[in-house]
């Protein structure tokens, strides 16, 4: 089986042990703060686990109060526990999440990771 192939038997509602690994292993890389100092004070990368999906969002300082931080949701990942199968989210301007259509799903996580970095179509990134 392929690095972050993933079983089709898993627990409802939730990741697994496993699951929640092989996430920590792929999105810890992206959330390194940036060397470079200006950068880092002005953008950071994270992830959230919602129930069996997983969020990942860049945080910048607020407009109105600089001191404050906001999330702003970049990409969905969501395992389908009957099928095996791993989901990719976009959000578009209306926030609402809508299925990536040039690589929706797959059993490895990963190629949904480095499809969202490569970001061909720049609704990731921009």
């Amino acid at each position: 089986m392929p690095i972050g192939e993933q079983p089709a038997l898993k627990s409802r509602g939730s990741l697994s042990e496993l699951q929640v690994a092989l996430v920590r292993h792929l999105f810890d890389p992206l959330c390194v703060p940036h060397p470079e100092p200006r950068v880092r004070d002005q953008l950071r990368h994270g992830y959230r686990f919602e129930g069996a999906a997983v969020v990942f969002f860049e945080r910048r300082p607020s407009f109105r109060d600089p001191a404050t931080w906001r999330d702003h949701d970049i990409a969905k990942f969501r395992f389908t526990r009957t099928t095996g199968q791993w989901s990719l989210y976009c959000q578009f301007r209306d926030r609402k999440w809508r299925g990536y259509e040039p690589l929706p799903t797959s059993r490895v996580l990963g190629d949904l990771v480095a499809e969202m970095r490569r970001d061909p179509t720049c609704i990731f990134f921009g």
